[in-house]
């Protein structure tokens, strides 16, 4: 009798102890689980397209207390060809910004601005719903931190059902002149030039990096206003705008020539050129800047 009660007791004592090992590996896998379905909800670098670099060199982070309040056009670039923005429109309002994104398509359900590994660890709440507009396309309305510098968004897709990450840069260059509230640069009357022509170093930022423009450029002086001629490395450009003022190329031969209005040296100042090197026509945003420290008058 005694032995059987002994042997019961062993008994008890092993069930007892392999529940308590099935309860830790339970709750070892319940711990894991999560985690691996939140890495399976964030695509992979083998699932995007290589990234396109959109923060450049030159970029300086614009932010809202340097503009006027206002609502504005403003150029997005994303760091993905399947993240097409089709329009953008900012709202400066009292030190903040925002900025509502018209999509190419409707692919995607919802944003989060930040990483697709924190779009996974973050509340319902914080995740930035589309809208659908009179057109019938997609849009969100999303904060922006700063002009000229990356930011962050993870994009869900409606398809995949995971986050893809992207970078956003929202360009200060597609601003119009009356956006900013004080814009710094050197003028006619700072240097007391007379009338007359003059040579002076520019260079071209923005696009894809690859367009130059001929440097020094001639620049003539009358009655205080300054005109330019920009003379750019390819023969593709038909027209420019600046401050939303369309102005026609010069020449029919050689590589495309402008005469452009500058409003002053020293500054990146926005303009526009159409190319018709792509299948379509396109708009693509530049800055030029006229050092006047390169000022000489012509001969």
């Amino acid at each position: 009798m005694k032995k059987t009660q002994k042997l019961a007791a062993v008994m008890l004592l092993m069930i007892l102890a392999g529940s308590l090992s099935l309860s830790g590996l339970a709750e070892e896998s319940t711990e894991q689980v999560p985690e691996t379905a939140k890495e399976a909800q964030v695509a992979s670098a083998d699932e995007m397209l290589v990234p396109e670099e959109v923060v450049e060199d030159w970029m300086v982070p614009i932010y809202p207390e340097e503009l006027k309040d206002g609502v504005y056009d403003i150029s997005v670039r994303s760091s993905s060809s399947m993240f097409a923005i089709e329009s953008c429109q900012l709202t400066v309002e009292n030190g903040e910004m925002n900025a509502v994104l018209t999509m190419g398509g409707k692919g995607y359900l919802k944003l989060f601005m930040g990483t697709g590994q924190e779009a996974v660890d973050a509340d319902d709440e914080d995740y930035i719903p589309f809208a659908e507009a009179e057109d019938g396309s997609h849009t969100f309305e999303v904060p922006v931190k700063a002009l000229d510098m990356g930011i962050d968004c993870a994009a869900f897709s409606k398809k995949k059902e995971k986050w893809y990450d992207r970078v956003l840069v929202f360009e200060s260059t597609s601003l119009p002149a009356e956006a900013w509230k004080e814009l710094k640069m050197t003028t006619v009357e700072d240097l007391a030039l007379e009338d007359g022509n003059y040579q002076i170093a520019v260079s071209l930022a923005g696009g894809s990096g690859r367009a130059s423009v001929e440097s020094p450029a001639e620049i003539k002086v009358e009655k205080g206003e300054i005109t330019a001629r920009i003379i750019f490395s390819s023969k593709n450009y038909d027209y420019m705008l600046v401050d939303g003022e369309k102005y026609e190329k010069v020449n029919t031969e050689g590589n495309s020539t402008f005469l452009i209005p500058v409003a002053g040296f020293d500054y990146n100042m926005p303009a526009v050129a159409d190319t018709l090197a792509m299948s379509t026509p396109h708009e693509i945003d530049y800055t030029l800047y006229f050092n006047s420290e390169t000022l000489e008058k012509a001969e």
